[in-house]
């Protein structure tokens, strides 16, 4: 079992770390369902981390049917991802019949040469989820991320197990979406999925109390804790041992 943590800060990233993730998916602006994160941010946790970094490119909230002006923000970033060092990328884009754009996913696909793809939950607003999960392994694609095309992925559990035995070892299918303690052995056990996606994620408050104008003084961030009970909830088989 790979576990990958959706990351928003540096001190998610480490906690993810700490508490034994094997990957972080790093972006920003959690509440819009994730935006590529910050130059300066991708350095400091390819820097930091002894895990691989996977960087989310969405360069806005909203639909994910992009124009060519956007895709060009979204080549440029993909660019700078592979000069930060940064181990793949995470993208996704959709024409306005619901079905992959496959010309904008092949040209992000070229700029991303060398880095691990995944593609994000787009999918999960594709027309035929089938369909979809056979173009993403013809384009070469390692994963993709999704709820099963329901709200959470154990709403979705029965589709996913669906796509995994599609996939059938050709392409890594993640469950994604409100994975905590008490569904992830559900989710996993009916799916059959080897790779799970999840945040783990606390409000942090600030030490004193204060008013910010305009503005939440908490934020999100991934919890070591919370982590580590959610990986826990696994049955031990999960995670075999080590061959020496």
């Amino acid at each position: 079992m790979k576990i990958e943590i959706c990351a928003v800060n540096l001190q998610s990233a480490l906690a993810a770390q700490r508490a034994g993730a094997h990957r972080i998916e790093l972006c920003s602006a959690l509440d819009v369902g994730g935006l590529t994160p910050s130059l300066g941010l991708i350095r400091a946790a390819v820097r930091a981390l002894e895990i691989p970094v996977h960087v989310l490119i969405r360069p806005r909230e909203g639909d994910f049917c992009y124009t060519d002006l956007e895709l060009a923000i979204m080549l440029d970033d993909i660019q700078l991802c592979k000069e930060a060092g940064a181990a793949g990328v995470v993208v996704g884009a959709l024409n306005g019949a619901g079905q992959l754009d496959l010309p904008k996913m092949k040209a992000m696909k070229a700029a991303a040469e060398g880095l691990e793809l995944t593609c994000h939950r787009a999918f999960d607003y594709t027309q035929d989820a089938s369909i979809a999960l056979e173009e993403l392994i013809k384009m070469g694609f390692s994963r993709v991320l999704s709820s099963g095309q329901s709200n959470s992925a154990f709403e979705g559990r029965f589709l996913l197990k669906a796509l995994l035995q599609q996939a059938d070892g050709r392409i890594d299918v993640m469950p994604g979406a409100g994975i905590n303690a008490q569904n992830i052995q559900a989710i996993t056990a009916v799916s059959g999925a080897k790779n799970v996606h999840f945040t783990g994620k606390k409000k942090v408050t600030p030490s004193r109390e204060s008013d910010i104008p305009g503005l939440e003084s908490w934020y999100w961030a991934s919890d070591e804790q919370t982590i580590s009970e959610i990986i826990n909830a696994l049955p031990a088989e999960a995670f075999p041992p080590a061959k020496p």
